[in-house]
This record gives structure tokens, C-alpha cells and sequence, in this order.
């Protein structure tokens, strides 16, 4: 059976690159520490790890999209992570900003057919996206170190086929 999960993820030799939005600094710092730290206790070793930081969520997906296109001539990446937080306010940015981002990561994604994690929150308070950002991470309580486990369970799956 190709694809059920036995045990733990082998991530060695893996290239991975994490694109991560600086808005809501506080949580995106801990999300990015799940991420990492997820990447390593699964044999990704950190120097092959690259971080690209963008100003906000809605920038997300155009990174992705340049990085893919680069990637598909010169395959520096075996797969992504895109890490963000987007809280709700007063206004109906956030449902904007919210389906841009999902949309263009999902697109690309199919688009490019190259594994990407999407962890970008999105939450109704600052208190959900603590909740789902904890610091020390583990799998249970950071989206972040979650995200790392998804991207290398999808590419090694992917490898299969």
C-alpha cells in the first residue's frame, strides 16, 4: 500500500524551502521554530533548510510561484512550507487576504505538483493563533512542526510514484 504512515519520516538529503510572511511576529517566530524543529527531528539537516521571508500573507504565494518556476529549471527544492498568521479585525480584510492566500498556495501547488505544507493560520483571535503556535513545539500543539511532518510524509510519497 503506497502512502499509509509507518512509524518515522525519513527526511535526510531532503531540500526544503519555508516561505514565511514577518506579519504577526509573535506567532509566526513560533511557527517557524515548529517548522524547523519538526525539519530536523526528521533527519532534514538545517543547512538544508532555506527561509524566505515576505512582508505579509498575501505576498506568500507570489514567492512560492517564483521559487517553483526556478525550482522546475534548476531543482534546488524537494518541497515547501508556507508559514503565515492572519487574525481577523474589524474589516473584511481578513476574509480577503484569507482566500488569496489559500487560493494562490493551492493553485500552485497543483500547478507545479512539487509538495507544499500550508500552514498559514487563519484566526478569529490572537488567542487561537497562540493556541495553534505553541512554543516548545511539538506536533500536537504547533501548526508549524505539523506543517514539517506533512511536507516530508508528501514528498517521500511522492518519490513512490
Amino acid at each position: 500500500m503506497i502512502g499509509k504512515f509507518e512509524g518515522s519520516l525519513e527526511g535526510k538529503g531532503l531540500k526544503i524551502g519555508i516561505i514565511i510572511s514577518k506579519f504577526n511576529e509573535p506567532v509566526i517566530e513560533n511557527l517557524l521554530k515548529g517548522a524547523l524543529h519538526g525539519l530536523e527531528n526528521n533527519g532534514v539537516a538545517e543547512e538544508d533548510i532555506k527561509v524566505f521571508f515576505v512582508p505579509g500573507a498575501f505576498e506568500i504565494p507570489a514567492m512560492l510561484k517564483t521559487l517553483c518556476r526556478k525550482n522546475s529549471e534548476y531543482k534546488v527544492f524537494d518541497g515547501f512550507i508556507t508559514l503565515g498568521c492572519v487574525i481577523k479585525g474589524e474589516t473584511a480584510h481578513f476574509e480577503y487576504i484569507s482566500k488569496a492566500v489559500t487560493d494562490g498556495v493551492n493553485r500552485l501547488n497543483m500547478e507545479f505538483e512539487i509538495p507544499t505544507a500550508f500552514c498559514v493560520l487563519t484566526c478569529y483571535t490572537p488567542q487561537q493563533a497562540f493556541e495553534r503556535s505553541g512554543n516548545p513545539p511539538t506536533a500536537a500543539n504547533n501548526k508549524g512542526y505539523e506543517s514539517a511532518l506533512s511536507v516530508i510524509e508528501m514528498i517521500n510519497l511522492m518519490k513512490k510514484l
